[in-house]
């Protein structure tokens, strides 16, 4: 389940067994909470699980332009969420089927009230949910961008290969963004 994502070569965070995974792991074993309601909830820093409902986007957005300025590209593993840090790398779990996926939170998004996340078409296709089209989910931040620069563990760390928490914590840590540009949709 690694994300194969380009690290920059200035960043070392590591996730050993110290701080930050205990941290990880408290967070792990907190309930998952509702994302707050509204169509701009405040960005969430905490790594706290999020639940409620997935979505995936449709082939018309294709090519768009996403929240971070690159063009959405349905083949890949970047997703949409109101509340997490552009950046952020979590693991996606359909409670549905028990099936999990590794996303980077690119864009902002979904609108439709409950939906917490909005993954592409090959995401949504490894979490089995093509034929449903929205399911339950839970979202557990593994590494999430500080504003202060740098990145934390969240809750998701505990639940992937330390290997694969300290890839996204590297990748996390590059992606830190001074400012998160507001979507336009």
């Amino acid at each position: 389940m690694a994300l194969a994502l380009p690290v920059a070569a200035h960043a070392e965070p590591e996730l050993s067994d110290g701080p930050a995974l205990r941290e990880a792991r408290k967070l792990a074993e907190q309930p998952p909470v509702a994302e707050p309601p509204g169509r701009r909830p405040p960005i969430d820093h905490s790594g706290r699980k999020l639940r409620g409902k997935a979505s995936f986007y449709g082939e018309e957005f294709r090519g768009r332009k996403m929240a971070n300025g690159k063009r959405f590209n349905p083949d890949s593993t970047v997703a949409a969420s109101k509340s997490l840090p552009l950046g952020t790398v979590a693991k996606v779990t359909n409670l549905k089927t028990g099936k999990s996926a590794m996303v980077r939170i690119e864009d902002r998004g979904p609108y439709a009230q409950g939906r917490v996340v909005d993954l592409t078409p090959k995401t949504a296709k490894k979490l089995d949910m093509i034929g449903d089209g929205v399911v339950p989910v839970v979202v557990a931040p593994v590494a999430v961008p500080q504003r202060s620069g740098g990145a934390k563990a969240g809750a998701g760390a505990a639940e992937v290969p330390a290997s694969t928490a300290t890839e996204a914590l590297q990748q996390a840590a590059a992606a830190a963004p001074p400012e998160e540009p507001q979507a336009r949709r």
